[in-house]
């Protein structure tokens, strides 16, 4: 099993969802994360963003091109 590691971070559920299906479509293995506590109120949200895609190191490039390409749109 490869390790996952943090690839990119997300500012929103919205761009979550987006990146999720095209990476799901193109078959990339990956993880969504989330930073949400409600026990603090959202602060780490604030702090880390809404949460990052984590994956196998060797899909880093063709997913930063995935999001580049979701984000110009």
């Amino acid at each position: 099993m490869e390790t996952y590691e943090k690839i990119l971070v997300l500012n929103n559920e919205f761009e979550a969802s987006l990146i999720e299906e095209v990476l799901t479509d193109h078959n990339i293995p990956h993880g969504i994360v989330t930073s949400d506590d409600t026990a603090l109120g959202g602060i780490m949200e604030m702090e880390l963003g809404w949460g990052y895609v984590e994956a196998p190191e060797r899909f880093r490039d063709e997913i930063l091109g995935i999001y580049d390409e979701i984000t110009k749109q």
